[in-house]
């Protein structure tokens, strides 16, 4: 009886032995073993206070995981069973082990918003209103309740945030995406600011970034920023008007047609820089870093005067002389007659 027994034990620690190492080695596999997705892969939405054990119930249901407990026994055997919530994209040969990793970390897709230099602010918002992946809690605001949400009531928007690509993942809200492109300019004017050439005619970081709206919007080829920049320094160090026309066009607001006219230019506003000296009250767009670099560290020379050669350059002269004959070049192909020459006229 007992060899019987003996034997019966022995059998049944075989059977478990065999038992556990075939578990083992299916458990093994399972890790390693991509899971079932679509050729294009999965899109998996992880809800807030969604557990691991509900994601792999559900992934089992769905047959895109064989073995939803064995997931939950190597998360536990790991010590990694917290997962965030967000969007996962799960591409085509995913293993158990890396969706683990990918929920563990928030490793949720993320999406970009590029804000362009020279936008303006209202370009901005509308940008940050059409993409979909962004929580939109700003519709039918104006720019003062922009502004207030944001923690800078009563400043004006216009310049304040810098243009860059942003990532981030689906459920951001228009305020965070905002919040941070608003310290992303704050941060990179202040190091700028605190590096700039020495002499210059800017007295604090914001008409630096007044300038620099009109550099950005002046400005064609990159490699004549710095060069514009010190046409525009000369000029206020001269006491003379900016004569920009991208200025003038940002005070006509609504009302600019894509022709800018002589009319426009006697037009008086606040930002109407061939009727008043000195600077525009607000930056006219948003600068890149590359525009606030050149206008704290301008060309040096002695050019005033600017006018478009037509593709995307600009002829630089010292004289007025020399800025008219560009003008009869460049704008009037030779034709010379009475004109108010561009950018500037007859004392620019």
């Amino acid at each position: 009886m007992k060899q019987v027994l003996y034997k019966l034990t022995a059998m049944g620690l075989l059977a478990a032995s065999l038992l556990a190492g075939w578990l083992w080695w299916d458990y093994s596999a399972f890790l390693d073993t991509p899971l079932h997705l679509p050729e294009a892969g999965l899109e998996l939405q992880v809800e807030p206070g969604q557990t691991l054990t509900g994601v792999a119930r559900r992934l089992g249901r769905e047959g895109v995981l064989q073995h939803p407990g064995y997931l939950l026994w190597h998360a536990r055997w790991s010590g990694r069973t917290n997962i965030q919530a967000g969007e996962y994209r799960l591409a085509p040969g995913t293993t158990p082990v890396r969706l683990l990793e990918q929920l563990t970390r928030g490793e949720v897709i993320q999406y970009s918003l590029t804000v362009v230099e020279g936008w303006t602010f209202r370009q901005l918002m509308d940008a940050v209103a059409a993409h979909e992946a962004l929580d939109h809690t700003l519709a039918g605001a104006d720019a003062a309740t922009v502004m207030a949400r944001l923690g800078r009531p009563g400043e004006h928007p216009e310049g304040r945030f810098l243009p860059d690509t942003y990532h981030f993942p689906r459920g951001t809200t228009d305020v965070d995406f905002l919040r941070r492109a608003y310290r992303a300019m704050e941060k990179v004017l202040a190091e700028e600011w605190e590096q700039r050439a020495v002499g210059l005619p800017l007295r604090t970081p914001y008409e630096a970034l007044i300038l620099a709206s009109i550099v950005e919007k002046e400005t064609g080829l990159a490699s004549e920023r710095a060069a514009i920049a010190g046409v525009f320094v000369r000029r206020l160090q001269r006491g003379m008007r900016l004569q920009s026309d991208p200025t003038v066009i940002y005070g006509l607001g609504g009302s600019f047609d894509g022709n800018l006219r002589r009319a426009d230019l006697r037009r008086d506003t606040p930002y109407n820089t061939y009727r008043r000296r000195g600077l525009p009250p607000t930056p006219i767009a948003l600068p890149g870093r590359a525009a606030i670099h050149a206008t704290l560290h301008p060309a040096e020379g002695d050019a005033v005067y600017f006018v478009s050669r037509g593709d995307g350059s600009h002829h630089f002269s010292a004289t007025l002389e020399e800025h008219n004959e560009a003008v009869i070049r460049y704008q009037l192909k030779g034709r010379r007659r009475a004109f108010s020459s561009y950018p500037g006229g007859g004392d620019r």
